[in-house]
């Protein structure tokens, strides 16, 4: 039976009354993102994330 793995240790990033944006360090080191935009929620890996902020400052 393999051993349970620890619970990602989570923190919110940015939050408003209709958005989240939080990371999580999961158990095997990485680091992932997490966008809950009402009922849809995107996930990345670090270098999609940082691909997403790229993105997103060209915006503004």
């Amino acid at each position: 039976m393999p051993k349970d793995l620890p619970d990602p240790e989570t923190e919110v990033l940015a939050e408003t009354d209709n958005y989240l944006a939080w990371q999580a360090q999961e158990p095997d080191g990485e680091t992932t993102y997490h966008l809950e935009l009402n009922n849809v929620t995107l996930h990345f890996f670090e270098e999609e994330w940082q691909e997403f902020l790229a993105l997103v400052k060209m915006l503004t």
